[in-house]
Parts: structure tokens; sequence; C-alpha cells
């Protein structure tokens, strides 16, 4: 195990001034007028966010094996991504419907939904899966999602309010440890937690994994729970397939036999960077680790 030395905090850019003005604006506008602007608002940000620029140039470099124009050009569509799924959340807190669901796996989440274990929800910062807690609604089974503060006060209003009715809590991560004992009771009861599996937040409990032509860190906590409360786990995606349908792929990582539990957590986690490793493949524009993600970056470009 390394503990990783580079982290991106990612939040919601703007003041709350702005971010209160886009949910009024798009009370009255369609979310798609403001994808235009951000076609020409996004030159800018890769010009003045270089680091987050690089990480993505080179992640389309090294990853995909991509020339170097197309690595620009990917770049780009990746930063429009990104804006438009920002855009898409303060449509769903003005209260547009315009939003929908394709969900071929829903199955498998019904499963989780309706057994009485608990279950968890292996997420990445792919895509945008907090549109899944506003629009993916049920009653049945409370969802925990944790998150890392830093957020704007105005965006932190807009999710609660919204996923409190989708039976969805926010479990905020401290340095106290006292959500250690908010997950602990979730899962007892037979609730479902949801953990961003591809950043480790500076933690050291990380296993090395083969990662899209290269190596990268991946922090096991999640796959600790679900060996110690003996829960399942399922990998679950939200893509952006047009402007108005977002995709859920869900899939359950197994768990491998091992002679030791720990070697049992670096398995299950090895299984996660490899569904992850599909489906980024599959939608490579919608990888928005902003920062250096693997570990043997300082190589050259040949």
């Amino acid at each position: 195990m390394n503990k990783p030395k580079r982290q991106w905090q990612g939040v919601t850019g703007g003041r709350a001034f702005g971010q209160k003005a886009m949910k009024i604006m798009f009370r009255i506008l369609d979310v798609r007028i403001g994808y235009a602007i951000m076609a020409l608002v996004v030159p800018f940000y890769m010009l003045f966010a270089r680091k987050g620029y690089m990480a993505i140039y080179l992640y389309f470099r090294r990853q995909h094996l991509y020339s170097s124009l197309k690595a620009f050009r990917k770049t780009y569509v990746n930063h429009f991504r990104f804006g438009q799924m920002i855009l898409d959340r303060f449509a769903v807190y003005a209260g547009q419907k315009s939003f929908r669901l394709d969900n071929p796996d829903n199955e498998v989440f019904q499963e989780m939904v309706h057994s009485k274990r608990g279950c968890i929800i292996a997420n990445s910062h792919v895509g945008n899966p907090e549109l899944c807690g506003y629009l993916l609604s049920q009653q049945t089974k409370r969802i925990n999602s944790l998150i890392y503060g830093g957020e704007a006060k105005e965006v932190q209003r807009n999710r609660s309010a919204i996923l409190t009715d989708n039976n969805v809590r926010l479990i905020d991560v401290g340095e106290d440890m006292s959500h250690i004992f908010v997950i602990n009771q979730a899962l007892t009861d037979g609730e479902m937690i949801s953990i961003a599996c591809d950043r480790s937040f500076g933690s050291a409990k990380t296993v090395e994994c083969d990662f899209f032509n290269g190596k990268a860190d991946f922090p096991v906590g999640a796959f600790t729970l679900a060996r110690q409360f003996d829960v399942p786990v399922i990998a679950l995606f939200v893509l952006k397939i047009t402007a108005s349908m977002y995709r859920i792929h869900v899939c359950k990582i197994p768990v491998i036999e091992a002679n030791t539990k720990r070697e049992e957590i670096y398995a299950m986690t090895r299984s996660f960077a490899e569904i992850l490793e599909r489906i980024v493949k599959k939608y490579p524009e919608q990888w928005f680790n902003f920062y250096k993600f693997w570990k043997d970056e300082n190589v050259s470009l040949t």
C-alpha cells in the first residue's frame, strides 16, 4: 500500500450569488441555453485552470493513446461535459423536469433496495452520480451518501432539500470521525451507503491497481466495510447520453474468496477498478478527476 500524494478536492465553482442566479435563471430558461454559453466559456476556463487541463490532456494522451490534436479536442469536450453536468444540477434545483433516466440494470438496483441486508454503492467521479439521487426516487430503503465538505452553502441547501424528499441522507465526513458511527448504524439497519471509490481523500488505506495503461492507488474503505458487515457492493455510474437523458449502469462487485479478509478486500477493490475502466473506455469524455491520478505520470511521452 502507498499513501497517495496527489489530491484534488472538487467542488462546484462560483460564488453564492452566481449559484443563486443560475437557479433563478433556469426557472425561466431551458438548460440548453446554458450549454450554448458554456461552449464559449470553456476555452477561458481551460486557459486559467492549467493543472486540471493538463491532467485531462495527459489522461487522453497516455491512457487512450490519442494524438496530441485529438487529445486537445477531447479535453475541450471533457470540460464542456463537466460544465453541462453542473448546469444540469442547477436546472434540477430550479425545478426543471426535462431529464429522463435510461436504467437497463434496474433489476440489480431493485434487488438491493428490497433486500433486508444493507448494501454499499461504489460510485466515482465519472458521469454525474449526484443526478441519480435527484431523479431515481424510491422510498423503500434509505441511501446514505458520504460527502467530504467544501461545497458552498447554496449547493448544500439545494442538495438537502431534494435528496431528503428522495429518501437520501447526506453524511458529512469530519475529522472527529463521528460519521463512522452513523455508517455502522445505517448498515446494521439494512440501509445503503454510497461512497466514492476512486479518490482516497488523503487516506493511507489504498491498494495499487492496474488501471488504464498505468498504476493507480484506489481506496479500500468501502470494501472493508462490505466485508466487516457482510453486505454486497454494487458499482453505480450515471452517464450523460443526450442533452435530456442519463443512463444508469449498475453491476455487482463479486466477493472473491481468499486466504484472508485483507486479500478479499484488495480483490474487490481491483474488481471495481476493472469495472470502472470498462465504463471509462465507453464514456471517455466523462472522466472528471482533474488531477494527476496515475502514479507513473512523470514518464515522458514517446
